[in-house]
């Protein structure tokens, strides 16, 4: 963009924000969220009838997420299947009074079976820390993630056989959520983005993206969107919500809570930067 601009030539750079993974800040959503989540359910439902025909039964379901739990969190609370779930705005432990492995045995005790939900980018610090491997990254540069997934069933199992019979599945779904046509939702809203790409570079804007603000599309500058992620805030009423759902432990130690940013200051932010947004988008 900034080669154009120096050139001089006639041309309006506008960005569409899609990603699944609803990372992107500012605005409401990103296109193919939606979509995601209405097929992670299948992925949810699959592991629950699985976990549920067999005694004590557990359903591991990885979902897409590598800095934000958004898809993970939304099919959780639609899915209503979902005994925990684990995303990475949120740390967890696996052993001792309050963990992983004791809440698993509970919930096996009570209902015979369970279905964890876990998103790829969780506990990566545990399972670095257990292979010994860290740090590396993929040819895009972004960190390269461990197979949370995997690590997981594998301590479930190895924590389990000892002390009873279990009979645990995992799913992986992230290339069918990814390959599937967008749903009814996400094709409005595609073509609501579209519309609004065109509006602004028509108006003369440019070294912008567009998207929903509090409901109203608004013409965002790239820098806003790129500066930081959108992530799962665990101090915020949603997060509450799947807790209460799922009735799973926040496994958030005193340390945790010490340095988790509080709702108000977390809700005064993003209040500001969304009145800026729309401002803006009134000035057309």
């Amino acid at each position: 963009m900034q080669e154009i601009l120096k050139r001089g030539i006639k041309v309006a750079v506008a960005g569409i924000p899609k990603t699944i993974d609803n990372d992107i800040p500012v605005i409401d959503k990103s296109f193919g969220f939606d979509t995601a989540v209405e097929e992670a359910q299948r992925a949810i439902n699959a592991a629950h009838v699985e976990a549920e025909s067999v005694e004590n039964g557990v359903g591991v379901v990885k979902l897409m997420g590598r800095y934000s739990g958004f898809i993970a969190m939304y099919a959780t609370l639609a899915s209503r299947d979902v005994d925990c779930c684990l995303i990475p705005e949120s740390p967890f432990y696996l052993e001792g009074e309050g963990g992983l492995f004791e809440y698993i045995g509970k919930r096996l005790k009570e209902n015979g079976h369970m279905v964890i939900v876990v998103a790829e980018g969780a506990g990566q610090e545990l399972v670095a820390e257990s292979i010994r491997e860290m740090g590396k990254q993929d040819a895009s540069g972004n960190r390269l993630l461990l197979d949370v997934g995997l690590w997981l069933s594998e301590k479930i199992k190895d924590h389990f056989t000892r002390k009873m019979v279990i009979n645990l599945k995992y799913i992986d779904p992230t290339y069918m959520i990814r390959a599937i046509p967008s749903n009814a939702s996400d094709n409005v809203y595609c073509t609501l983005l579209a519309h609004s790409a065109v509006h602004g570079a028509m108006a003369g804007y440019t070294g912008f993206t567009v998207g929903p603000v509090n409901g109203r599309h608004a013409y965002i500058p790239f820098y806003r969107v790129t500066e930081t992620q959108n992530k799962v805030v665990i101090t915020d009423r949603m997060w509450a919500r799947l807790l209460s759902s799922t009735n799973q432990p926040s496994f958030l130690t005193s340390k945790d809570h010490a340095s988790t940013p509080l709702l108000e200051d977390t809700h005064d932010v993003h209040g500001e930067v969304i009145e800026e947004a729309v401002c803006g988008n009134n000035s057309q």
